[in-house]
């Protein structure tokens, strides 16, 4: 029998009466552990063991080198009682099958087809905003992204029903507060308002994606969205097969959530940096009117948006909407020296990581220009891993940085945001990171 061996410094031994703190400040939870214990820290919650990793190389071993010796952590695992067996928690040969019925819709030539509708539903948010009006720009991401991911995914328009569908997201995802705690499953039974709302809102979101499955197996056309993709896929590399309802519900759960919320979040979060930073603002909006002056951007612009995408990729650095990943090992795990047992639960945090000052010097501080290729190429590639990394990279991430980009210089173009004062800035780290209090913003018309 194999040696557990820990590493150094003592083990954290949580008590049952604790998980409740873990539950109510999981990020600072996870964050003081970092600093206690450095590149590999070690807890135990009753027998179970869980490991936070901050080493990317260790990062990178587990995502990539070593990735078919682990499985999703039990969080994911919970997550399909809204997700089901979509492509953020499906695992071996079915996970592989259905990246590859779901690949083709997020091709380059895809993709472009879709940054005309990201641009066009950017220009009409804009047009309906006043100069010197007060928003929440966390709400009004939310229902832009959730227009675009509508229309790019089911060709239908469901800016109507933002606010609705938004709030049975939001419903689902409160779900998710204890979901990443070991023994959460014993939490149901004191959930069980919050479970009645989250029934009720998994029925309203999938009656309308069932809803246009339905309408679009029966008509049969091809509307050139991510839909119809996934319809017309077929398995060429196995049997040839086509995804059933449930597995197309899954799916689109699956890129509905994470289309739309996480994009959300990294604009909402990158408004409120610019707000903070007026060089890096000006720089941006410097680069919009050089590169655009009064037109609207295309997918063409997007790689002479240079400075534009640093600005969304420190956003993410510091903010990063998917703040947490966890695998759970399958055997026996060797990392930095130390042997895991079977059964434990490694970490890996990206809001940890993307702040450490050994890649990032003075880490709190935002600065774009960290995001030049030579200075990312003085980093170790998983110093930043904000989709992930490894076979179960997030499929979407080229969809995302056009969407996110292209937002960004689209709304820029006319307007610049100033926070609220004393409008209060907190995080709320559910499945990603969202801006806990909103944020409320006023609207400043550009003079270009």
């Amino acid at each position: 029998m194999s040696t557990i061996l820990r590493p150094p410094g003592p083990t954290t031994r949580i008590p049952g009466r604790a998980l409740v703190a873990m539950y109510r400040d999981r990020l600072g939870f996870i964050c003081a552990l970092a600093r206690e214990y450095g590149d590999i820290a070690h807890v135990t919650v009753g027998s179970r063991h869980l490991y936070l990793l901050s080493r990317p190389d260790d990062i990178r071993d587990v995502l990539v080198t070593h990735h078919r010796a682990f499985h999703k952590s039990r969080g994911l695992e919970r997550a399909k009682l809204l997700l089901g067996n979509g492509l953020l928690t499906s695992e071996g040969e079915f996970h592989l099958r259905q990246r590859r019925l779901a690949q083709p819709a997020f091709h380059r030539q895809r993709i472009a087809q879709y940054a005309g509708t990201m641009v066009a539903y950017a220009a009409r948010a804009r047009e309906r905003w006043r100069d010197g009006e007060t928003r929440d720009l966390a709400r009004d991401m939310n229902a832009l992204t959730l227009a675009i991911v509508g229309k790019t995914l089911f060709d239908a328009d469901v800016e109507a029903e933002a606010k609705e569908i938004g709030q049975a997201l939001t419903d689902s995802l409160e779900l998710f507060r204890i979901a990443l705690l070991p023994f959460s499953e014993l939490f149901d039974w004191l959930m069980v308002r919050r479970l009645t709302r989250f029934r009720r809102a998994r029925e309203r979101l999938d009656a309308t994606i069932y809803r246009m499955i339905a309408e679009r197996r029966a008509s049969g056309e091809d509307r050139g969205d991510l839909l119809s993709m996934l319809l017309a896929a077929h398995d060429t590399e196995g049997d040839d097969s086509r995804m059933t309802d449930e597995q197309l519900r899954d799916e689109v759960m699956t890129l509905f959530l994470a289309g739309h919320e996480t994009t959300a979040n990294a604009l909402t979060w990158t408004w409120y940096l610019l707000s903070q930073h007026a060089e890096a603002e000006r720089a941006m909006h410097a680069e919009i009117d050089n590169v655009l002056g009064d037109r609207l951007p295309t997918m063409d612009d997007v790689p002479r948006l240079c400075y534009t995408r640093m600005v969304l990729a420190e956003s993410m650095r510091l903010y990063p909407p998917a703040w947490i990943i966890g695998r759970k090992a399958i055997d026996d795990y060797t990392v930095g020296g130390y042997q895991v047992p079977a059964g434990s639960v490694l970490f890996m945090s990206q809001y940890v990581v993307h702040r450490d000052a050994r890649w990032y010097p003075e880490p709190e501080r935002f600065d774009p220009l960290r995001w030049t290729p030579e200075a990312q190429a003085a980093r170790p590639k998983f110093s930043y891993f904000s989709f992930g990394g490894g076979p179960r990279q997030c499929i979407g991430e080229q969809f995302a940085w056009t969407e996110g980009v292209l937002l960004l210089a689209t709304l820029a173009q006319r307007w610049r945001f100033r926070l609220v004062p004393r409008h209060p800035v907190a995080l709320q780290p559910l499945i990603t990171l969202r801006p806990k209090h909103g944020m409320r913003m006023t609207i400043e018309r550009r003079h270009v």
